[in-house]
């Protein structure tokens, strides 16, 4: 993500060689903004997770865009052999700092989801809180679901959670504010070119920055395309992470897909 002037009159982005997603993940402002994202909620994703699929214990899986390890944790919590990747180093350093305050034994590792992390050497794999989408070519996204299906074993699941683009179609808020703490949040939300975007300005202590979001509205008819083309097959979806069925309207897009046998 790129930084606006420190001026409080600054509201947009300058333009950047950099895509946003090399650095917006980087910032402690990240956490500001999504940090109603909680354990209980990881905690009901997982939960979700292990009643469609029914990893056996000790499952080897890969938790593809990690970030600060939220849902990895409980994946180990629950006797799991987890790896996490993720792009971002900040992140992963979080991540490994917060593992070793539980005393659980995860694997980080920095990478780019474009490219495979092994040959057939987990049972599954994970991809959650919509970390997917972000490139602007989608060969890119593409490569990324057939680096994951490279790491999945013969018969290996898939579960990504998405946003649902018909349901963030009919309820874009176009703006809105808030204040968290000493921080004032806005945000400005637009869709152009099949993608969400997003502007988020932050303002504390006397100084503004904006950072940017773009993410590909990508369908479940997307989803099953690409997972062809991967070698999965699409096997079930869900709208919540409490199992409610997808729908138009649901607030998610949760897939479970797996590799041939």
């Amino acid at each position: 993500m790129t930084t606006a002037s420190s001026s409080p009159a600054s509201s947009e982005p300058p333009a950047s060689a950099a895509p946003w997603y090399t650095e917006w993940f980087d910032r402690a402002e990240y956490e500001l903004v999504y940090r109603n994202r909680d354990e209980s909620e990881a905690r009901q994703c997982i939960d979700l997770i292990e009643d469609a699929v029914a990893p056996p214990p000790g499952a080897a899986i890969l938790d593809m865009g990690c970030g600060r390890g939220r849902h990895a944790r409980v994946l180990a919590r629950r006797g799991y052999n987890v790896t996490g990747v993720d792009l971002s180093v900040p992140s992963l350093e979080k991540a490994r700092a917060r593992a070793a305050e539980e005393n659980l034994a995860i694997t980080f590792q920095h990478g780019d989801m474009r490219d495979p992390v092994c040959d057939a050497c987990f049972d599954g794999v994970v991809n959650l809180f919509t970390a997917f989408g972000y490139f602007q070519d989608d060969a890119d996204h593409a490569r990324a679901l057939r680096a994951m299906a490279t790491a999945l074993r013969p018969g290996g699941w898939l579960v990504q959670d998405f946003l649902n683009a018909p349901q963030v179609r009919a309820t874009l808020v176009p703006q809105d504010a808030r204040r968290v703490g000493e921080a004032h949040i806005a945000q400005r939300r637009w869709i152009a070119d099949g993608r969400i975007h997003k502007h988020i300005t932050i303002t504390r202590q006397g100084r503004t920055r904006t950072f940017r979001e773009s993410v590909r509205l990508l369908t479940k008819a997307d989803f099953t395309t690409l997972y062809q083309r991967a070698g999965l097959e699409l096997q079930q979806t869900f709208g919540h992470y409490d199992g409610r069925p997808h729908s138009p309207a649901a607030p998610r897009l949760v897939l479970v897909a797996r590799a041939a046998s």
